[in-house]
């Protein structure tokens, strides 16, 4: 006998805290091993006890790097995880910088929030340290793409390009009597700088996101629009803040602007990156520049195109500039880190600009901002929203409901059933009705905790 049981733990109902227990038999796995971010209600799962006992998970597989996906795993190693973590070259390399950056984080809100008393918990505590993090890197098993790895005797997994960030991947599990694909979050066919994803493979179940279920990406050409926007905001003397995040979209804005900059098209003003991450994840994507569609030479002058912030001083000295700019940092829907202190600073003055450059999770800041809101709460104050807000959609690194129903009418043999997970309701619903009427397959989209077998 060699069954398959999936429990859905994260990822249902929202586009965030992705985690999945499978089971082979008695061995029990997790494909990724993502943080809840967004909304309160989510953010609370995180400090929710478990539906098993980390130490009896075998293994991780990771699909990527991104915190929704990874960024559970030192807790996860904190409470008692012994096992390996499966992951592509590009993926471990980024954990490396973005879990222990979490961890730190995680720790400077809770000096601030106990600094100012802020918090109701005395004291507030990280959910877990930047130490924790470090540990937890210790476990990480880098794979090639399409490699066979033995979990166990009846249960093998391989890595396919899922095109969406460097080292993003979807990752394939095929047992005596059955085979499941988890598709991570899917890349574009034409996106700015990553490879398209590959094709699906032949699956008896598969597990797709829905982030872009229900909507199509606008047909904007978004150096134009970025082009339009920094031009308008330096004519009137403000400058452009962007938040944007550190992994996949800080490097595309980037390349984008290095474009506009060698063509003359926009202004000759200053170009921060502040996030140490975004600094850091930037010098991988050149190292993995055979996984995109970037030269190693292109890769090198965008690199020059802006000035790299590392110290908390530089990035202080950035509010008191008075010439116009553009400010690329994280996070990119502005739940925390560095672009919070500039948020402070340049949303009460109407010559500024908000630039927001991806999918904006409800419960953020950066949703808030998008629906146009007054006033944000930053480190405990209300601040007042006079920039001029604006979003570039196009640039998404999430494949859109058409380009979904495109790859996936690519395959020859249509899975027994497709679970659609990693979106808000409409959007898991509006997917699941798209593929049913225009592919005729069985589609499910799973409740919070629920179970199936295989």
């Amino acid at each position: 006998m060699n069954s398959l049981q999936i429990q859905f733990i994260g990822a249902t109902g929202t586009v965030t805290g992705s985690k999945y227990l499978l089971t082979s038999d008695k061995n029990k796995f997790l494909v990724d091993c993502g943080l809840f971010q967004g909304f309160k209600v989510l953010r609370l799962r995180n400090w929710n006890p478990l539906p098993f006992d980390p130490k009896d998970i075998e293994a991780v597989i990771l699909t990527h790097a991104h915190i929704d996906h990874s960024g559970y795993l030192p807790l996860l190693v904190k409470n008692g995880f012994r096992g390996k973590i499966y992951a592509t070259r590009g993926t471990a390399a980024l954990c490396k910088i973005l879990l222990p950056d979490a961890g730190h984080l995680q720790e400077e809100d809770a000096v601030f929030l106990n600094r100012h008393k802020l918090s109701k918990h005395k004291p507030a505590l990280p959910l877990y340290t930047e130490a924790d993090a470090i540990k937890s890197l210790e476990s990480l098993v880098p794979v090639d793409w399409g490699k066979k790895i033995s979990l166990t005797p009846n249960l093998d997994f391989e890595l396919f390009p899922a095109g969406h960030i460097v080292g993003a991947a979807m990752a394939r599990f095929v047992s005596r009597k059955s085979r499941i694909t988890f598709t991570g979050d899917l890349g574009r066919p034409n996106n700015i700088i990553m490879s398209p994803p590959s094709p699906l493979p032949e699956t008896d179940y598969l597990v797709i996101e829905s982030t872009y279920g229900n909507r199509n990406h606008p047909p904007e050409d978004p150096r134009k629009t970025l082009q339009d926007i920094i031009s308008k905001t330096v004519a009137r003397g403000g400058s452009v803040l962007i938040p944007s995040f550190a992994v996949g979209r800080a490097q595309e804005i980037l390349y984008l602007i290095y474009q506009l900059k060698i063509k003359k098209e926009i202004p000759n003003i200053p170009i921060y990156l502040n996030s140490p991450m975004s600094v850091q994840a930037t010098k991988i994507y050149c190292d993995f520049h055979d996984e995109h569609r970037i030269t190693s030479g292109d890769c090198e002058a965008m690199c020059h195109t802006a000035h790299f912030i590392t110290t908390v001083e530089e990035s202080r000295r950035l509010n008191t500039q008075k010439q116009p700019c553009v400010i690329l940092s994280a996070s990119g829907m502005a739940t925390g880190g560095r672009v919070l202190h500039h948020l402070k600073f340049l949303a009460p003055n109407p010559k500024n600009s908000i630039l927001l450059v991806g999918f904006q999770a409800a419960g953020t800041r950066g949703d808030a901002l998008v629906h146009g809101v007054d006033h944000i709460k930053i480190h405990g104050e209300m601040i007042p929203v006079k920039a001029q807000v604006a979003t570039l959609d196009s640039l998404s690194a999430h494949a859109d409901a058409n380009e979904i129903l495109n790859w996936l009418r690519h395959s020859s043999h249509p899975p027994k059933i497709t679970f659609i997970t990693h979106g808000e309701p409409l959007a898991s619903d509006a997917l699941r009705k798209k593929i049913e009427q225009d592919l005729g397959w069985t589609c499910h989209v799973p409740d919070y905790l629920e179970t199936r077998d295989l």
